[in-house]
């Protein structure tokens, strides 16, 4: 779908931009730490920008120091992804955002949902009922409030997302519920 106001294309734009200066930072890391032979692959599923799979590729694991973390994100994008802390309710950008594309991991660029995938959930969190493909998302259990719930990461950078629900819509009935402050959207190229 193609947007014809000035105002949203200058918001597609700086989007993209971010986007892109997210990946390139990510990028140079990468190159500035090369993989060793010890490092663990992952097998992630990769995706063009039109949402298409590139198909499944291993590829070296993420890894930084606290630190380095620290430096590349926002406050807060750090103490949710690095720390496993929670925004508040609707005060993420993507709680109510309806636009098409993806999100990605804020941390590596990793494509983990797809907007088709979103759905107004009334919680307050950017809420999908799949993830863009199972080999991107890692779930585990947490027990952290004396309840349990099952906590959801990005399979290659390891940076916490948010937790999954089994009380979402069909077709599978799940609620991946996310904080916007780990993800960031690209809207999706024309194929």
């Amino acid at each position: 779908m193609r947007r014809s106001s000035g105002a949203c294309d200058k918001v597609d734009q700086a989007d993209r931009r971010d986007f892109l200066r997210l990946a390139m930072s990510a990028s140079l890391l990468l190159l500035a730490h090369p993989a060793r032979a010890d490092t663990d692959l992952v097998a992630i599923e990769q995706f063009s920008a039109s949402g298409e799979s590139l198909g499944i590729k291993d590829v070296p694991k993420v890894e930084k120091s606290d630190a380095a973390w620290q430096a590349l994100l926002a406050p807060e994008s750090y103490a949710v992804a690095r720390h496993a802390a929670t925004e508040a309710p609707r005060s993420g950008q993507y709680w109510d955002a309806k636009g098409d594309g993806l999100y990605r991991c804020i941390c590596c660029a990793t494509a983990l949902f797809d907007s088709h995938t979103k759905f107004w959930s009334h919680t307050g969190w950017p809420s999908f009922y799949a993830p863009i493909s199972r080999h991107n998302v890692v779930e585990k259990p947490d027990l952290s409030l004396g309840q349990e719930r099952t906590a959801v990461s990005c399979a290659l950078c390891d940076a916490h997302l948010g937790h999954v629900f089994s009380d979402g819509p069909e077709p599978t009935g799940l609620r991946y519920c996310m904080n916007s402050v780990a993800l960031a959207f690209v809207p999706r190229a024309p194929s």
